[in-house]
């Protein structure tokens, strides 16, 4: 018997309270400042031209239902990748599919692995279905395939793994991946998070097209939120074999990517020169800001995305992130990563990435 005040009101399933709720990067700075807004890992390029055309068009129909089943978009999505359509799902971002991945096959009792710093949602999809997150240990901040393989047990039905992963940057070359992949048990789901793919420009770094065409057990999602610029659409995208395809397609809303957010991500995964001076662009900042965040005796980890992860040592990371916010530059505070005296700093324009540096160094100067 509960409690009178348990049979009162509504009570959530077990597990519910139990989760925190995501908390997104600041997006507000003081009045009368300069916003330069580097917590979200947004693109300081913003969308393609032709994508931003795209969207406007798609006015013209807003009275008409879009597209239930996204097929132009993931004819755009196969056409660019060399994938079979019917092997790929759309959502309302990334985030939505890994919810659907775990509704699906994750059971109360169930458990299913992310790495120690992996991103936060994992554990908040994992206890929405109810079942049990288990936390792999990294090595040097990055996933360590032996340590995930050690957390395995027979409840174990998923393993989620970022790469590159957020917010530490770092990845795990394909050979790892493979070799994690072989060692799992073939009921066991491996999800490849590839939503910084795109920036990646390593020789040993693959997203897992690969992995997937060639496993009964292997899923890859990606983001059009990220180098594509058009994270207020939310649109996001899943490869897998058919079997999973068939299943999240059961569930999943049936108008979930909307109109304007299917047009414009078409026209966005159309545009390769766009993408490519988005690369270019991350690459010399990524590299300039990481030099000088060391030159300022910060430790920096090293980073494949477009984002870097900087460590305060015996300076306030707190205190750091104070100072920068009343100049209107905005970085994520990181101790819901397991991170209390660090900050992730997104790769912003010229101007920002500057202004980033040269306030760190006077904040610095007066701790």
């Amino acid at each position: 018997m509960g409690t009178r005040e348990n049979q009162d009101k509504p009570q959530p399933k077990a597990g519910i309270l139990d989760i925190q709720a995501y908390v997104p990067g600041k997006s507000e700075a003081p009045s009368g400042i300069k916003l330069h807004k580097l917590s979200s890992n947004e693109t300081p390029m913003g969308p393609s031209d032709k994508a931003k055309t795209a969207y406007i068009d798609a006015a013209a129909n807003l009275e008409f239902y879009p597209d239930a089943a996204s097929s132009d978009l993931r004819a755009a999505i196969a056409n660019a990748h060399g994938l079979n359509e019917n092997n790929l799902i759309c959502g309302n971002g990334s985030d939505e599919l890994l919810a659907l991945l775990a509704t699906c096959y994750l059971a109360p009792g169930d458990e299913a692995i992310y790495s120690e710093h992996g991103f936060l949602v994992y554990s908040i999809v994992i206890k929405a279905a109810g079942a049990i997150p288990i936390v792999a240990k990294e090595t040097d901040l990055c996933a360590d395939v032996d340590a995930i393989l050690a957390c395995v047990t027979p409840k174990t039905k998923m393993v989620f793994l970022a790469n590159p992963n957020n917010p530490t940057g770092t990845y795990v070359p394909i050979e790892e991946v493979r070799r994690l992949h072989q060692e799992l048990p073939a009921n066991v789901i491996l999800v490849l998070d590839a939503a910084y793919a795109e920036y990646v420009r390593k020789n040993d770094y693959e997203s897992g097209i690969e992995l997937v065409s060639n496993s009964q057990n292997v899923v890859m999602t990606r983001t059009f939120s990220k180098i594509y610029g058009l994270a207020a659409l939310r649109v996001g995208w899943c490869y897998a074999p058919a079997d999973i395809i068939d299943i999240l397609n059961r569930v999943r809303g049936p108008f979930n990517v909307n109109l304007g957010a299917q047009h414009a991500a078409v026209a966005a995964i159309g545009d390769r020169n766009h993408v490519d001076r988005s690369v270019e662009h991350n690459e010399k900042w990524r590299e300039w800001v990481a030099v000088e965040l060391t030159k300022l005796g910060l430790e920096v980890t090293p980073s494949v995305g477009n984002f870097v992860l900087m460590h305060f040592g015996d300076a306030s990371a707190s205190g750091a992130d104070a100072y920068l916010t009343e100049r209107g530059y905005l970085l994520r505070g990181v101790g819901g990563y397991g991170f209390p005296n660090s900050l992730r700093m997104t790769i912003g324009s010229e101007e920002a990435n500057r202004g980033v540096i040269d306030s760190l160094k006077e904040f610095l100067a007066k701790a």
